[in-house]
């Protein structure tokens, strides 16, 4: 039994007619798209980098447009339910070529159609069911995220106002004193001077100073000091005559080339007599 014919398909339709391209590059792009949802046909089409894909997707959009204008249907419950590309009119055309002769040229078209029509009901329910559950798991993971956030805040929270009721009132700053007890026990006022103590005189200053100076007049290094520099130049001086005396430069080179420049010299001076002679 054969089966329904193309032009029977049951659904909103668009067709584009004659469009300049061969029917074999458009089923290419059409078999990627046959019974997709509408929403995932243009998804495709839109990262297909092919020229039918480009033309493909207006015949799609147009053919939603027509569901959603003409028959009132959702776009989101529409899915792609049959395409196909059939062959146009064949454009001759002739190229020269060598001894006279003459090739054909065939410029194929197509014609595209792309039918679209309701999903059934139980794909509806399961697409349903689970946009759903995605719903819910999103809207689980924000509570999750805000309680958690409150958690935080919670935590950083200031201390209570227990810690502020502990501050000092202003009628209590008049009971406090300003005495200051020095280390020997006697009450001293804030600039540190003693109250009811006389003061030091000068002189007693001076006797403490001329007493000090004469400490250190009467102080004198111990005898064990001075032994222990004079062990230490006498090893100095021993280290000093126990060292090798400085090598003399060697100046023999010089010599022998001074004794070679002089011989040279009284050749050439002898020479110089004899040709006199011989002249």
């Amino acid at each position: 039994m054969p089966g329904v014919k193309t032009n029977e398909i049951a659904g909103t339709r668009a067709v584009l007619r004659h469009y300049r391209m061969s029917a074999y590059k458009a089923r290419q792009v059409l078999d990627l798209i046959r019974g997709r949802d509408a929403d995932r046909a243009e998804q495709i089409l839109a990262t297909t980098p092919r020229e039918a894909a480009r033309v493909v997707g207006k015949v799609l959009a147009s053919a939603v447009a027509n569901a959603r204008n003409n028959e009132q249907l959702d776009p989101d419950e529409l899915y792609v339910s049959a395409c196909y590309a059939d062959e146009g009119t064949t454009l001759k055309r002739w190229r020269p070529r060598a001894r006279g002769r003459a090739t054909r040229i065939r410029k194929r078209t197509c014609h595209i159609t792309v039918i679209v029509s309701r999903l059934p009901e139980d794909r509806l329910q399961r697409r349903r069911a689970r946009q759903a559950t995605e719903t819910a798991g999103l809207r689980s993971r924000r509570v999750a995220a805000s309680r958690r956030g409150e958690g935080d805040t919670s935590r950083t929270e200031s201390p209570s106002s227990d810690a502020t009721s502990a501050e000092t009132e202003p009628g209590e700053l008049d009971d406090v004193t300003t005495d200051v007890i020095d280390d020997d026990g006697t009450d001293a006022d804030m600039d540190g001077t003693d109250v009811g103590d006389a003061v030091v005189e000068d002189e007693d200053v001076e006797e403490t100073v001329t007493a000090d100076a004469d400490d250190e007049a009467d102080f004198k290094e111990p005898a064990w000091l001075d032994e222990e520099a004079a062990e230490q130049s006498d090893t100095e001086a021993e280290v000093e005559e126990e060292a090798p005396p400085a090598p003399k430069p060697r100046r023999a080179r010089a010599r022998k080339s001074t004794t070679k420049a002089a011989d040279a010299a009284g050749d050439a001076d002898s020479g110089a007599a004899g040709e006199e002679e011989k002249g």
